[in-house]
């Protein structure tokens, strides 16, 4: 059962994600008034087809592996006439090759451009579907040996707020942009908040050669010698009907600042205080639009275990409307594509491992992986999957949509094709790497078995 979910999951992901690339050239083609032979969901031989009234052919291949979108062109007709006969003149004359420079560039970049729209979709709904749980990253300990380029060192409680300028709140930012760092030397600046200072504090952290090995890229933050918490905002997400805090008449998005004499900074300390007091009465200090209010609360009482405890009925985290999360979800394409572009850089230059790099199989177990932790984070993995394949296709590459693109570029410079032997030679060239670069993946994909 496990391996069916296995193999459903990867061709399903597979599926949709080809399928919206196809279509994004499919769609620019038609809109370019270039004739679309046909438009395959998969490889090899087709078991089922259907023709629109355009003339293309949609079809179902028997290998579900990939697809493609088949456009006319002068060198088909030329080599292959059998290949368009039936065709009227009008689509003989509307091939690819036919149209101006910027139609063609538009059809090429068309196929990632779905890719990233897709991610933004998926990031927009997931984000609208979740609570932001509004995480601060906190330091626990620190390695004091390090050599710091600052008399500054971190302390125990630090709020770390960005690095080298870029803002952080999770566990996947402080990777991502540490990782983004892999090979480097010089100065990371990380900016702090801490409690006894009013304002952010610089600590700057000497490195040389930072994150050489994979061991080290596996945990940045413990190859700088911290350990960090992720610890939520004291900001109110829901309010339970009928609850403690809904009949005190706190709200979603309220920050509690204060309960009693004690202060609060997280939202484990809420819970903490609320639950060590049941059946109490006890005044909040809260902040509300930007204004300061104290409401008494009664706090409510469960039995856990035996044990009497406080709870207030709320959860903590803020819900994101739509705008919100069509917001994020454009910076979290645009800064995930940034960073796989950066981390192909770093593997070709040796400053990052090729370990992680995955072919069908590592998919395939991605797939199923997150299948079975439930829908949001397969879809997660799907959009980032669909701005790798965006990102890939982009690579000045013959033979992907990043390698027509370059070419079309040095027509334009030169003002006229590259003879054709050269350019047959280029492409075959980036097939074989194309090649290469899959069976390098195949190969680091059945190495994890063993």
């Amino acid at each position: 059962m496990t391996t069916i979910i296995y193999i459903a999951s990867f061709l399903a992901l597979l599926g949709v994600l080809v399928t919206i690339h196809e279509f994004g050239h499919f769609i620019v083609a038609r809109m370019c008034k270039v004739h679309v032979q046909r438009f395959s969901i998969g490889m090899g031989p087709v078991f089922y087809k259907k023709y629109d009234k355009h003339g293309t052919e949609f079809a179902l291949s028997a290998v579900p592996l990939g697809g493609y979108v088949s456009m006319i062109t002068n060198k088909l007709i030329e080599v292959d006439p059998e290949s368009v006969k039936g065709l009227t003149q009008e689509q003989l004359k509307n091939t690819f090759d036919s149209k101006p420079k910027w139609q063609r560039a538009s059809i090429m970049f068309a196929g990632p451009l779905a890719n990233f729209l897709l991610s933004i979709f998926i990031f927009t709904a997931i984000f609208l579907n979740t609570i932001d749980p509004q995480t601060v990253p906190v330091i626990n300990s620190s390695n004091q040996d390090i050599a710091y380029s600052t008399t500054q060192v971190f302390v125990d409680g630090d709020k770390i707020l960005s690095i080298n300028d870029t803002s952080v709140k999770d566990a996947k930012d402080i990777n991502l942009e540490l990782l983004s760092y892999a090979g480097f030397s010089g100065e990371l600046n990380f900016s702090v908040m801490r409690s006894d200072i009013d304002n952010p504090i610089d600590i700057g952290i000497d490195v040389i050669d930072f994150l050489p090995t994979s061991e080290s890229q596996s945990n940045p933050t413990q190859y700088l010698g911290i350990e960090i918490s992720y610890l939520m905002k004291p900001i109110i997400g829901k309010v339970i009907s009928g609850g403690s805090a809904d009949n005190a008449g706190i709200k979603p998005n309220d920050r509690i600042l204060k309960i009693g004499n004690k202060n609060i900074n997280f939202a484990d300390d809420i819970r903490k205080e609320v639950s060590l007091n049941p059946n109490t009465s006890a005044e909040f200090k809260i902040i509300r639009n930007e204004e300061i209010l104290y409401l008494p609360v009664n706090i409510g009482s469960q039995v856990n275990q035996n044990e009497t405890i406080g709870v207030l009925g709320v959860s903590f985290g803020t819900t994101r409307s739509f705008i919100q999360s069509f917001s994020k979800g454009i910076y979290e394409t645009y800064n995930l594509s940034l960073k796989t572009l950066q981390f192909i850089g770093k593997m070709l230059t040796g400053n990052m491992g090729t370990e992680n790099l995955s072919g069908p199989i590592g998919i395939a177990q991605m797939a199923g992986d997150t299948a079975q932790a439930g829908f949001l984070p397969f879809m997660y993995l799907m959009a980032l999957l669909s701005i790798s394949l965006a990102v890939l296709n982009l690579l000045p590459i013959p033979v992907l949509d990043g390698g027509q693109l370059t070419l079309l570029g040095i027509e334009a410079i030169r003002g006229k094709p590259l003879p054709e032997k050269i350019e047959n030679m280029v492409f075959t060239g980036g097939a074989a790497l194309v090649i290469m670069l899959m069976f390098f993946a195949i190969f680091n994909d059945i190495s994890r078995f063993f």
